[in-house]
Protein backbone atom coordinates (compact mmCIF):
# COMPACT_ATOMS: atom_id res chain seq x y z
CA UNK A 1 0.00 0.00 0.00
CA UNK A 2 1.55 3.23 -0.74
CA UNK A 3 2.59 5.91 1.77
CA UNK A 4 1.33 8.77 0.09
CA UNK A 5 -1.49 9.64 2.58
CA UNK A 6 -4.97 12.26 1.92
CA UNK A 7 -2.71 14.62 3.81
CA UNK A 8 0.27 13.95 1.64
CA UNK A 9 -0.89 13.78 -1.97
CA UNK A 10 0.72 14.24 -5.37
CA UNK A 11 4.35 15.50 -5.57
CA UNK A 12 4.16 17.73 -2.44
CA UNK A 13 3.43 14.24 -0.63
CA UNK A 14 5.93 12.39 -2.41
CA UNK A 15 8.50 15.71 -0.93
CA UNK A 16 7.24 15.22 2.31
CA UNK A 17 7.72 11.32 2.80
CA UNK A 18 10.80 10.59 4.57
CA UNK A 19 14.05 9.06 2.82
CA UNK A 20 13.35 5.67 3.04
CA UNK A 21 9.22 6.33 2.69
CA UNK A 22 10.15 7.99 -0.63
CA UNK A 23 13.01 4.92 -1.67
CA UNK A 24 10.08 2.71 -1.09
CA UNK A 25 7.70 4.67 -3.30
CA UNK A 26 10.47 4.96 -6.26
CA UNK A 27 10.68 0.91 -5.92
CA UNK A 28 7.50 0.62 -7.37
CA UNK A 29 8.41 2.40 -10.12
CA UNK A 30 12.04 1.24 -10.74
CA UNK A 31 13.41 -1.87 -8.65
CA UNK A 32 16.39 -1.07 -8.11
CA UNK A 33 17.53 0.43 -4.72
CA UNK A 34 20.60 2.56 -6.32
CA UNK A 35 17.71 4.60 -8.35
CA UNK A 36 15.79 4.80 -5.29
CA UNK A 37 18.18 5.96 -3.43
CA UNK A 38 19.49 8.72 -5.89
CA UNK A 39 16.01 9.95 -7.21
CA UNK A 40 14.71 10.27 -2.87
CA UNK A 41 18.12 11.99 -2.46
CA UNK A 42 17.66 14.78 -4.68
CA UNK A 43 14.18 15.85 -3.43
CA UNK A 44 12.55 18.33 -3.16
CA UNK A 45 11.22 18.57 -6.63
CA UNK A 46 9.51 22.15 -8.33
CA UNK A 47 7.59 19.94 -10.60
CA UNK A 48 6.50 16.33 -11.66
CA UNK A 49 8.59 17.05 -14.90
CA UNK A 50 11.55 17.75 -12.68
CA UNK A 51 10.87 14.40 -11.15
CA UNK A 52 10.36 12.45 -14.18
CA UNK A 53 13.53 13.97 -15.64
CA UNK A 54 15.63 13.25 -12.04
CA UNK A 55 14.58 9.40 -12.64
CA UNK A 56 14.82 8.95 -16.16
CA UNK A 57 18.43 10.17 -15.59
CA UNK A 58 18.86 8.11 -12.62
CA UNK A 59 18.07 5.78 -14.62
CA UNK A 60 20.16 5.73 -17.82
CA UNK A 61 22.99 6.32 -15.33
CA UNK A 62 22.68 2.93 -13.32
CA UNK A 63 25.41 0.43 -13.79
CA UNK A 64 24.30 -2.70 -15.18
CA UNK A 65 24.30 -5.14 -11.80
CA UNK A 66 21.53 -2.57 -10.51
CA UNK A 67 19.30 -2.28 -13.88
CA UNK A 68 19.50 -6.52 -13.48
CA UNK A 69 18.10 -5.54 -10.25
CA UNK A 70 15.65 -3.68 -11.80
CA UNK A 71 14.72 -6.39 -14.46
CA UNK A 72 14.14 -9.02 -11.88
CA UNK A 73 10.68 -7.53 -11.26
CA UNK A 74 9.80 -7.47 -14.82
CA UNK A 75 7.76 -10.30 -15.88
CA UNK A 76 7.85 -11.77 -19.54
CA UNK A 77 6.48 -9.84 -22.68
CA UNK A 78 3.29 -11.60 -22.48
CA UNK A 79 3.11 -13.13 -19.10
CA UNK A 80 0.37 -11.79 -17.04
CA UNK A 81 2.26 -10.29 -13.67
CA UNK A 82 0.49 -12.04 -10.63
CA UNK A 83 -0.44 -10.34 -7.32
CA UNK A 84 -2.32 -7.43 -6.14
CA UNK A 85 0.30 -5.02 -5.61
CA UNK A 86 0.80 -1.81 -7.42
CA UNK A 87 3.51 -3.08 -9.72
CA UNK A 88 1.71 -6.21 -11.24
CA UNK A 89 -1.50 -3.84 -11.84
CA UNK A 90 0.73 -1.68 -13.80
CA UNK A 91 2.53 -3.91 -15.96
CA UNK A 92 -0.84 -6.05 -16.75
CA UNK A 93 -2.20 -2.36 -18.12
CA UNK A 94 1.45 -1.80 -19.62
CA UNK A 95 0.87 -4.96 -21.39
CA UNK A 96 -2.73 -4.80 -22.18
CA UNK A 97 -2.04 -4.91 -25.69
CA UNK A 98 -0.84 -8.83 -25.50
CA UNK A 99 -4.21 -9.12 -23.50
CA UNK A 100 -7.25 -11.15 -26.54
CA UNK A 101 -3.83 -11.71 -28.75
CA UNK A 102 -4.14 -14.00 -30.87
CA UNK A 103 -2.31 -17.24 -29.55
CA UNK A 104 -0.39 -17.82 -32.30
CA UNK A 105 1.55 -14.25 -31.81
CA UNK A 106 1.42 -15.34 -27.97
CA UNK A 107 3.58 -18.11 -28.62
CA UNK A 108 5.43 -16.48 -31.01
CA UNK A 109 6.23 -14.14 -28.33
CA UNK A 110 7.04 -17.00 -25.85
CA UNK A 111 9.31 -18.76 -27.67
CA UNK A 112 11.87 -15.77 -28.59
CA UNK A 113 11.29 -14.45 -24.97
CA UNK A 114 13.43 -17.93 -24.24
CA UNK A 115 15.77 -17.32 -26.77
CA UNK A 116 16.30 -13.57 -25.87
CA UNK A 117 16.58 -14.48 -21.97
CA UNK A 118 19.41 -17.32 -23.81
CA UNK A 119 21.14 -14.80 -25.46
CA UNK A 120 21.26 -11.75 -23.34
CA UNK A 121 20.70 -13.16 -19.92
CA UNK A 122 18.04 -11.50 -18.53
CA UNK A 123 14.28 -11.03 -19.53
CA UNK A 124 13.42 -8.72 -22.59
CA UNK A 125 12.25 -5.45 -21.76
CA UNK A 126 9.97 -3.14 -23.83
CA UNK A 127 7.71 0.00 -23.05
CA UNK A 128 4.76 -1.68 -24.11
CA UNK A 129 2.07 0.59 -23.12
CA UNK A 130 0.20 1.60 -26.16
CA UNK A 131 1.63 -1.50 -28.71
CA UNK A 132 -0.41 -4.46 -29.38
CA UNK A 133 1.14 -8.16 -29.12
CA UNK A 134 2.67 -7.99 -32.55
CA UNK A 135 4.34 -4.91 -32.41
CA UNK A 136 6.27 -6.36 -29.19
CA UNK A 137 7.22 -9.32 -31.12
CA UNK A 138 8.31 -7.43 -34.46
CA UNK A 139 10.67 -5.24 -32.18
CA UNK A 140 11.74 -8.40 -30.34
CA UNK A 141 12.53 -9.91 -33.28
CA UNK A 142 14.74 -6.38 -34.17
CA UNK A 143 16.83 -6.69 -31.05
CA UNK A 144 17.78 -10.20 -31.05
CA UNK A 145 20.08 -8.84 -34.11
CA UNK A 146 21.86 -6.36 -31.50
CA UNK A 147 25.24 -7.48 -29.76
CA UNK A 148 24.97 -7.28 -26.24
CA UNK A 149 26.54 -3.79 -25.77
CA UNK A 150 23.95 -2.28 -28.08
CA UNK A 151 21.37 -4.14 -26.12
CA UNK A 152 22.19 -2.92 -23.05
CA UNK A 153 22.01 0.79 -24.59
CA UNK A 154 18.17 -0.02 -25.77
CA UNK A 155 17.66 -1.75 -21.97
CA UNK A 156 18.58 0.99 -20.11
CA UNK A 157 16.14 3.57 -22.41
CA UNK A 158 13.00 1.29 -22.20
CA UNK A 159 13.56 1.06 -18.53
CA UNK A 160 13.64 4.88 -18.66
CA UNK A 161 10.87 4.95 -20.19
CA UNK A 162 9.11 2.73 -18.27
CA UNK A 163 9.59 4.20 -15.07
CA UNK A 164 9.13 8.05 -15.62
CA UNK A 165 5.58 6.52 -16.69
CA UNK A 166 5.18 4.63 -13.33
CA UNK A 167 6.39 8.10 -11.71
CA UNK A 168 3.74 9.98 -13.75
CA UNK A 169 0.94 7.01 -11.59
CA UNK A 170 2.66 7.39 -8.46
CA UNK A 171 2.14 11.34 -8.75
CA UNK A 172 -1.35 10.76 -10.27
CA UNK A 173 -2.77 8.06 -7.50
CA UNK A 174 -1.54 10.42 -4.73
CA UNK A 175 -3.19 13.15 -6.45
CA UNK A 176 -6.26 10.96 -6.76
CA UNK A 177 -6.93 10.81 -2.79
CA UNK A 178 -8.69 13.83 -0.78
CA UNK A 179 -9.62 16.87 -2.81
CA UNK A 180 -7.12 18.92 -4.30
CA UNK A 181 -3.43 18.08 -5.43
CA UNK A 182 -0.26 19.08 -5.21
Amino acid sequence: MPKVTPARRGLAGFNALSPPEAEEELLSCCASRAFARRVAALRPYDDPGGLGDAAEAAVLALGWADVLEALSAHPRIGDRAAGAGRESSWSREEQSGTAGADRRVLAELAARNAVYEQRFGHVYLICATGLSAGEMLDRLAGRLLNDEEAERAVVREELAKITRLRVAKLLAEGEGRGEGGA
